[in-house]
């Protein structure tokens, strides 16, 4: 009997260890969003700052550390969804463009079947912009392709389900909800809360409608670059916004025309009514109708991302009622830049400073120094890698990034990257963004534009960060760095030798 009660006693305590120690281990919740520009986040400074667009992000880098250099290996939407998930480039993870023809294997490794294994609940609710049923999470409801801003339909393994209202808020309503009710309260969690602003086609909320009515958003000083220095990319690329952008779709100053019923359903609706009616007479052409078109793209942009950011602040508040906060990890990102006017452009894709580089904002409370920045080169090819870490759980040695965490506690290991390579596949395609890639490092970059439609098959463009952080003088021509060019294509071709760059794809 005294046996029997002895290892009972055993059992007790190894049994209040480890749920003691699981209840010990971190939870993380991971907001990501669309096409989030750091230029938008007044954490961050610059020439938005003064209107004050994130309040609740502000107040999250002020409880954090905020990076600096946190930059994409591929501008665009679905290779670096898929990414996040695998922690590896695009050419390894095989969703290398947007196109639906290339698909992703759900069936290899994801950081997330990784979790689960190591005693976390995972949740995937949102955006993923990947076809397909997702895997290696206890509970998943992401937004049908790329999702809609009103009444938006949602796909999980019960089926397809619409949803009315507006999707921001539906995405939180489901996070908050899980957390709430759909976790088992005994394990640590993993929730990736993924929003599908501020995507295109920028529909605010109608309650938002007002914001920044009377406001004049300050345009970037390179709105009318003429692309003098730079190469046939830069000057036959459509992305520029006095002549790629729908006047019905994308500024919503004219009726519908283009499938009405379809934009209808994704709200561009009678909230728009009051700007048709004030332009329909529109006689503005040249400079005057650029400025009027990025006041416009820009009032509707920073209206979806008020969305977000108050959404923040409703996941915040609730961390901090439930006691969740002091053992949450918060991190922030989005899944590439994008460009708020500068160099003429909306969109993303290219390796310039403005696409390339993401918002990364994290709060760890207890450990992260509040009000801290991070100026460390940082890639999206660490998410999967850093996640797991905080978890504690094994890192493959096939992942080709590495966890921030060390960056997070503050130090900077005497190995971390010194350069970083980029590779974007997508032409033809949308926006006509030439297939480039390149090198870059905290003070220069090295572009290589290559393959159909660019000059003898190649151009190259090279940057001082330093001198020329804008980008406006492409210097590769000049005489005095032909020695910098040389060590800079040898870098390149290290990186690729490394990250195992092999035959370009289709």
């Amino acid at each position: 009997m005294k046996k029997i009660n002895s290892i009972c006693c055993v059992a007790f305590v190894w049994f209040t260890f480890f749920k003691i120690n699981a209840q010990q281990k971190p939870n993380i919740i991971w907001i990501f969003t669309d096409d989030h520009s750091y230029q938008t986040i007044g954490a961050y400074g610059g020439r938005l700052q003064s209107i004050n667009p994130t309040p609740n992000l502000d107040k999250l880098a002020a409880e954090g550390m905020r990076f600096e250099k946190a930059y994409v290996e591929n501008s665009i939407c679905a290779p670096s969804r898929a990414t996040l998930l695998t922690g590896k480039m695009s050419h390894m993870h095989g969703k290398y463009n947007n196109k639906a023809k290339v698909k992703f294997d759900h069936n290899q490794q994801q950081f997330q079947k990784i979790l689960r294994k190591n005693g976390y609940q995972t949740a995937m609710i949102g955006k993923i912009h990947i076809d397909g049923n997702m895997q290696g999470f206890d509970y998943w409801e992401v937004l049908l392709g790329q999702g809609e801003y009103k009444n938006p339909d949602f796909l999980s393994s019960k089926g397809i389900k619409n949803e009315k209202g507006y999707v921001t808020d539906i995405v939180t309503n489901k996070a908050l909800g899980w957390l709430e009710k759909g976790r088992n309260k005994e394990k640590p969690f993993m929730l990736m809360v993924h929003q599908k602003a501020p995507h295109r086609p920028w529909v605010p909320k109608r309650e938002h409608m007002q914001l920044y009515k009377d406001v004049n958003i300050p345009e970037p000083d390179n709105l009318f670059d003429d692309y003098a220095t730079r190469t046939t990319a830069a000057r036959e690329q459509d992305l520029n916004m006095n002549t790629s952008f729908r006047d019905d779709s994308d500024l919503k100053i004219k009726p519908l025309t283009f499938r009405p019923e379809r934009f209808i359903k994704v709200g561009i609706d009678d909230r728009f009514a009051d700007r048709i009616e004030k332009y329909k007479h529109l006689k503005l052409t040249g400079k005057e109708l650029t400025k009027l078109k990025y006041q416009l793209y820009m009032k509707d942009y920073l209206r979806c991302i008020w969305s977000v950011d108050e959404n923040i602040g409703r996941l915040m508040d609730y961390l901090k009622a439930t006691g969740l906060d002091k053992n949450t990890i918060v991190m922030y990102s989005s899944d590439q830049g994008f460009y708020m006017g500068e160099h003429g452009w909306f969109d993303k894709r290219f390796m310039y400073e403005e696409s390339f580089r993401t918002p990364l904002i994290v709060k760890w409370p207890g450990v992260v120094k509040a009000g801290s920045v991070n100026h460390d080169l940082v890639q999206n090819i660490d998410f999967a890698e850093t996640f797991l870490d905080l978890a504690g759980a094994p890192i493959p040695k096939d992942m080709q990034g590495k966890s921030v965490v060390p960056l997070l506690k503050g130090k900077t290991p005497k190995d971390w990257r010194s350069s970083l390579y980029y590779h974007y596949y997508e032409y033809p395609g949308p926006h006509s963004v030439r297939r480039h890639e390149g090198v870059a490092n905290k003070r220069y970059k090295l572009i290589r534009f290559y393959g159909q439609d660019v000059p003898n098959g190649e151009e190259w463009e090279l940057y001082d960060l330093k001198k020329d952080p804008k980008e406006m003088q492409n210097v590769y021509p000049k005489k005095q760095h032909s020695s910098l060019v040389k060590k800079l294509k040898k870098e390149l071709q290290r990186l690729k030798q490394q990250y195992k760059v092999g035959k370009e794809p289709a």
